[in-house]
């Protein structure tokens, strides 16, 4: 997969809205998560699109999502938010030996760990900070249709492990996901591709370089 360039662009942060954040970033180009890794056991694929940004010291990531079923039962951080309707973004600062995954629910509910792909030495943050992050929800409901986005505003003190200044010129490491694993119909996708006989997201080897201009 090619490397994802994330343009920089002033976005006003003043109030957390996810129509009036929607139109700001409505000039960005959208990306899908079009990749079913695990087609045999769970074929589904709900639409699933994302667009990203970022102002150097906050990254902007918009995902669209259209699924037969919405699900939002945890609304505690660092609950099992992979459970309900759940989009995730995992961001790598060191080529992948140590990954940050950031996991929303359609609420905005969100669990936040940093480590290694051992799960032992991996470490959950503090629900005040993962409340840092700004979570704008929309959920639509037609002739049975079933639509949601959320747009996310994550400060780069959320990546308290790693000393960053600036985002502009970084080259990271990372891959986007949407997930339902207690949904009717659980589904498992992702943007770059993923090899593995099993659903799992936490495999950095597989994520794609993505450059903040």
């Amino acid at each position: 997969m090619s490397k994802l360039s994330v343009p920089q662009m002033a976005v006003d942060r003043t109030v957390v809205n996810y129509h009036r954040l929607q139109m700001q970033l409505a000039s960005l180009p959208w990306y899908s998560l079009a990749q079913v890794n695990w087609p045999n056991d769970y074929p589904y694929r709900p639409l699933v699109n994302f667009q990203i940004a970022h102002d150097n010291q906050h990254i902007f990531i918009h995902f669209s999502v259209e699924e037969k079923f919405v699900k939002a039962q945890h609304v505690r951080s660092n609950e099992a938010v992979y459970e309900d309707s759940c989009v995730e973004f995992f961001i790598s600062f060191d080529a992948g030996a140590h990954y940050y995954n950031l996991e929303f629910n359609v609420l905005g509910t969100g669990l936040i760990a940093y480590g290694s792909t051992i799960r032992a030495e991996r470490t959950r943050l503090s629900a005040e900070r993962i409340e840092e992050v700004a979570v704008a929800t929309t959920v639509t409901s037609q002739a049975g249709a079933k639509s949601w986005g959320s747009i996310w505003t994550i400060p780069i003190a959320v990546f308290e492990y790693t000393a960053i200044a600036s985002l502009q010129g970084l080259s990271v490491h990372g891959n986007f996901y949407k997930c339902g694993d207690t949904l009717p119909e659980p589904h498992f996708l992702s943007w770059a591709a993923i090899e593995s006989p099993k659903p799992n997201f936490h495999l950095p080897e597989f994520f794609a370089e993505i450059g903040f201009e």
